[in-house]
């Protein structure tokens, strides 16, 4: 720079001019970088996840506002209506919470809100569908990155910028980035308390599934009302916990918070805590600070319980209609109690976003784009065959439970093995499980909880979803095998064209008479299919349906008599060894946890023992 500075005076306007120009290029690349997240929105949103259960009261409700007074704004405008085709997307700053954007969308002192990252868009959508179904509208979305904020605002979502600058890829639990997430949940409650409206923070991995303010509502003196991981019921009615009783853990992915002095000092010690110490679990900080002076009950309403600084009156929300994944998917606490669930939280769950993803499309809860429901190749189903012995007979124990397991396993392994030769999607089955699965040793199912023996258990008990879903080698593990979860071809989303674009497959002994005439079925009767068919037989027989969308079987037991290509036959085994995890634990034992293993048939005396050693405890594919 200097030698450039020392040079001839007469050449300095042709240095400046080419030094504007380039400060000129570095104005025009950030603008275009600007607006390449804030531009014209031509494009226009993605669809609109849709569901059976949407009620013209609630939309009516939902579309009623802005009152005539009020000229429509992005803060106002009714939810689900997009910005109008061709617009700007406003600046970066009118995305910025504020009191005035709470102000707008709050009702009766009230706001709902969420937060997250682009990973987390779809059950952003569905946490706000379930709401808007429900006729409540007066919600906010946190988005912790410009590619989240811009598809809410093209979706009419009302959302605002937490300037946290988040990738946009999922942050697995116990990351850095995961406990980054929970310090930003802090700071934006410390930011919404002082704006004086009551707060209902929720996380993005739950649903609504009944409009919970008026139960809130119930509990006009409480400064804080807080979800929990108890999965003994307490009550047996709608009331709150009793405290007195509550063993699990406060669960802060719902939690509702009123605007009091003692709330606020909560939030911020919370916030000065968790800030401290960039490791420290934002629900534990929570729980060690409402512990601090905990257990007076408040005079003449014995539901609430002071706590924290023995000035904050604390309220635990019944875990049987405020579910955790446990009382919602395992016990159906609800159910037992005839009671109508407000929310299911996924929690107590083993397998990442993709298995909280999965639970609540099992309990048909999540609303996915319509290509979900298609598939190009079509669908493959079939009906579990299940011994009533293997369900009911003997006790309940390690023994009885995998041979439960294992008889289903051999099952879904044919099934698997077929989906993959006509490339098409599998259908799962429901499960059955004897025991719970917990990540400690405990007697089969926990003492004092609900759960019924046997019980329908979720996927991820059994199966490692994420792995399934994961993008594994070809040339090692051959190509992927795409899934539903069991509930599928119930969903009223399903189309109709699909539901019934159907052909039923029943399994038939090859020597008898009839089961030789199998190109003769005609659509009205189910195909015969010979037990133990070849490679060569099934591809033969199925090319001529490959436009029917829905191939059901009569069952799977010894539907498939092997692959042709031992090289192909290697790749599946790799790949489909797993999907299948563990169960744990067994009490009293250092290791008491026993793998699942897909071909359990195939080792003579195979028993359900945990490892013996740490040389030993490793899954039977590696």
């Amino acid at each position: 720079m200097a030698a450039w500075c020392s040079g001839d005076s007469s050449s300095k306007p042709i240095f400046v001019g080419i030094y504007g120009a380039v400060l000129g290029g570095f104005a025009v690349s950030a603008l275009f970088f600007l607006l390449s997240s804030f531009s014209s929105l031509s494009a226009p949103p993605l669809p609109l996840p849709t569901t059976a259960t949407t009620t013209t009261t609630a939309v009516t409700a939902n579309l009623s506002r802005p009152t005539p007074t009020q000229p429509e704004t992005m803060y106002n405008r009714p939810i689900w209506k997009p910005p109008p085709r061709g617009s700007w997307m406003p600046s970066p700053r009118a995305f910025r919470l504020t009191r005035e954007m709470v102000a707008a969308r709050a009702r009766d002192g009230a706001i709902v809100v969420t937060f997250g990252n682009y990973a987390f868009l779809d059950f952003i959508l569905t946490w706000v569908r379930h709401l808007t179904d429900l006729g409540v509208d007066n919600l906010l979305v946190g988005a912790m990155d410009t590619k989240l904020l811009r598809e809410l605002y093209l979706r009419g979502v009302p959302a605002f910028d937490m300037g946290s600058r988040m990738a946009t890829e999922d942050a697995g639990w116990g990351s850095p980035t995961f406990h980054k997430m929970g310090r930003e949940k802090v700071l934006l409650i410390n930011a919404l308390l002082p704006f004086g409206y009551e707060l209902l923070m929720c996380d993005t991995d739950m649903v609504w599934l009944k409009n919970p303010l008026p139960y809130l509502a119930r509990y006009p003196d409480a400064d804080l009302l807080t979800s929990s991981d108890q999965v003994i019921p307490t009550v047996t009615d709608d009331s709150l916990e009793n405290w007195r009783e509550v063993s699990g853990a406060f669960n802060i992915g719902i939690f509702h918070w009123r605007p009091t002095e003692p709330a606020k000092r909560l939030a911020k010690e919370w916030k000065d805590l968790v800030l401290s110490d960039d490791k420290l679990w934002d629900q534990n900080a929570f729980n060690d600070l409402i512990r601090k002076n905990f257990g007076n009950p408040v005079e003449g309403q014995g539901d609430l319980v002071y706590s924290y600084d023995g000035k904050l009156k604390l309220g635990v929300l019944p875990a049987s209609i405020f579910c955790s994944g446990h009382t919602y998917f395992v016990q159906g606490m609800y159910k037992q109690l005839h009671l109508e669930p407000y929310a299911v939280h996924t929690t107590f769950q083993y397998a990442g976003t993709e298995g909280k993803r999965h639970r609540l499309r099992e309990a048909m809860l999540f609303f996915d784009q319509p290509s979900y429901y298609d598939s190009a190749g079509g669908f493959l189903s079939f009906k579990p065959s299940i011994p009533k012995s293997l369900l009911l007979d003997g006790a309940h124990n390690v023994e009885s439970h995998f041979a439960l397991v294992n008889y289903q396993l051999k099952q879904i392994r044919t099934a698997l093995a077929i989906a993959s030769l006509l490339k098409r999607t599998l259908v799962m089955p429901p499960l059955w499980c004897r025991l719970d699965r917990m990540w400690f040793g405990h007697p089969g199912v926990m003492e004092g909880t609900l759960t019924r023996q046997p019980f329908l258990c979720p996927m991820d008990h059994v199966f490692e979803v994420h792995v399934m879903l994961k993008d594994l080698p070809k040339e090692e593990f051959g190509p992927p095998i795409d899934f539903r979860e069991y509930s599928f071809l119930d969903n009223p989303s399903l189309p109709k064209e699909v539901k019934e674009s159907l052909l039923e497959v029943q399994l038939c002994d090859d020597r008898s008479s009839g089961c030789s005439s199998i190109n003769e079925t005609n659509k009205h009767r189910p195909l015969l299919l010979p037990r133990n068919s070849t490679e060569e037989k099934l591809l033969n027989i199925f090319s001529s349906y490959k436009s029917v969308k829905i191939i059901q079987f009569s069952s799977m037991v010894d539907a498939f008599g092997g692959f042709a290509d031992a090289a192909v036959e290697t790749k599946f085994r790799n790949r489909v060894k797993r999907y299948v995890g563990l169960w744990c634990c067994v009490e009293l034992r250092e290791i008491g946890h026993i793998y699942y293993d897909m071909y359990w048939d195939e080792k003579p005396g195979w028993k359900p023992h945990p490892p013996e050693t740490r040389e030993q405890d490793h899954p039977p594919w590696s």
